[in-house]
């Protein structure tokens, strides 16, 4: 009997991981159809392909501190990061730091 180890995408090719997100974005949506919901309620709620990438760089942050949950300061930095290594994913991380601070009460990071 094998676990599932997840592979960290590290210095995976930002192509490589705009594939994978919309291979999962794709399964998203097809799953939600399959539960007979209306994608024009549904579409406009889910993360953009460059969103779920950042998402799963800083889910591989996540799981290579542990599993701890970070601090602001640190999903901050994290995400700063992300945005350094993959310059093209500039824009996605700072609206995403935006909304994600937006939804902090007094937390300055």
């Amino acid at each position: 009997m094998s676990s599932y180890e997840p592979r960290p995408r590290g210095r995976a090719s930002l192509e490589v991981l705009r594939a994978e997100a919309n291979d999962e974005l794709q399964t998203v949506v097809h799953e939600r159809l399959l539960a007979g919901e209306d994608p024009w309620e549904f579409m406009e709620e889910l993360p953009s392909v460059d969103e779920i990438v950042v998402y799963l760089l800083r889910a591989d942050s996540i799981a290579g501190d542990n599993g701890r949950a970070p601090t602001a300061a640190r999903d901050y930095r994290v995400l700063r990061q992300i945005a350094l290594e993959y310059p093209e994913l500039t824009r996605t991380v700072w609206r995403l730091i935006g909304r994600h601070s937006s939804s902090i009460d007094g937390v300055r990071v």
